[in-house]
């Protein structure tokens, strides 16, 4: 009988084993690695003691759509882009906050994944260091950290097969539309700075092993409720596109779009072995606003945040503003960020779009292939 007994417990032991690696094996790449701001950010600048509340999503009603409704420094009402393109790669959600992480856990989190994002940060370093973040983690100090990481503890194999996932670029153009040197400033100066940031970061995330690099391009920062409330202040307006968005901030979004394309290209012919998918951010907020009802959703709402109060509901999302009934309805949770179903809807076109449209030259899936 103990024999028998024996046996059976080696047969379970083999099948629990069977089990765990094939949950393992299943998701579609190795690891996921985030870069960026507070589009992609799950909670680093909760860890930030100099971070003020601007800059900080970790109270309700943020997460109010997550689990056990938990606000978790998400700049959202549920998941956000970062969560779900993980998700489509059959992880939960996405990889843990690099600054919640113990030196202990690193290791072991390099074989799955980090989340460096901070929101608030942008390309240039200074970006987020001002009045309303007073301290982020900057561009320059998530790649320098994952570059420290990769080489003393990345495998080449799992490192080139991985995935780089980087939105950054928003918060750089924030700061300048609002500097204060509107009258001489320079735009295609700016823009080209902006570029060659991107450049110097992805070479050196290549020189750490990286191959694979999924990068999301600036969306159009003028139809976020606070740059609309900004445009149709009745005291001071300000020039508006088709969209009635605040047209100088679109503008710098639609001259960037090909810089960082032409950037991306030579960069690929120039480094072995680098793939690349860029999302055109642009076109997928111009597909929604020209469609509305798109499968499982139904957009109403377009330019009010749904926390928030005031002009456009964008006088800030906090415990004590106003809160919409239906989220899935609003492109906007608050007066920056998209909703959980706004970017759910991204997310499936960064994922699988074979249009051409909306990301170029191949998509996430077909990246990940290779």
């Amino acid at each position: 009988m103990a024999s028998h007994s024996r046996a059976f417990s080696l047969v379970a032991l083999c099948l629990l084993l069977k089990v765990v690696l094939r949950g393992t094996a299943e998701t579609l790449v190795p690891a996921v690695f985030v870069f960026g701001d507070s589009m992609v950010d799950i909670g680093n600048n909760n860890f930030i003691e100099k971070c003020n509340i601007g800059c900080k999503a970790n109270y309700p009603p943020f997460g109010i759509d997550y689990l056990n409704h938990t606000p978790t420094g998400r700049f959202s009402n549920g998941y956000n882009l970062a969560d779900q393109l993980a998700q489509l790669l059959h992880f939960d959600e996405s990889p843990p906050p690099f600054l919640s992480l113990s030196n202990a856990s690193l290791k072991t989190r390099m074989r799955t994944g980090i989340n460096f994002a901070s929101g608030g940060s942008g390309l240039l370093i200074a970006t987020g260091n001002g009045p309303v973040c007073t301290q982020v983690f900057s561009m320059t100090e998530q790649v320098r950290n994952f570059t420290m990481l990769a080489r003393k503890w990345g495998r080449a194999d799992l490192m080139s097969k991985s995935l780089i996932f980087i939105n950054t670029g928003s918060n750089d153009l924030f700061e300048y539309t609002f500097s204060d040197h509107n009258c001489s400033r320079n735009d295609t100066e700016f823009l080209q700075s902006l570029v060659a940031s991107y450049r110097s970061f992805l070479m050196d995330l290549y020189g750490a092993g990286a191959k694979k690099f999924s990068v999301v391009s600036p969306s159009l920062v003028g139809c976020c409720p606070s740059q609309r409330a900004i445009a149709h202040d009745p005291k001071n307006p300000r020039d508006v596109d088709k969209f009635g968005c605040f047209a100088a901030a679109n503008n710098l979004s639609w001259q960037l779009y090909p810089m960082i394309a032409t950037m991306l290209h030579d960069l690929c012919l120039e480094l072995p072995g680098m793939n690349y998918s860029l999302v055109d951010s642009i076109k997928i907020v111009e597909w929604v606003f020209y469609n509305t009802v798109i499968p499982n959703y139904n957009f109403t709402v377009l330019d009010m945040a749904c926390c928030g109060g005031g002009p456009f509901g964008a006088d800030g999302c906090n415990s004590s503003a106003t809160l919409c009934q239906n989220r899935n309805n609003h492109l906007f949770w608050d007066d920056y960020h998209p909703t959980t179903a706004a970017t759910g809807v991204a997310a499936k076109l960064v994922f699988d779009d074979t249009t051409g449209l909306f990301v170029h030259p191949i998509n996430l899936q077909q990246l990940i292939e290779l």
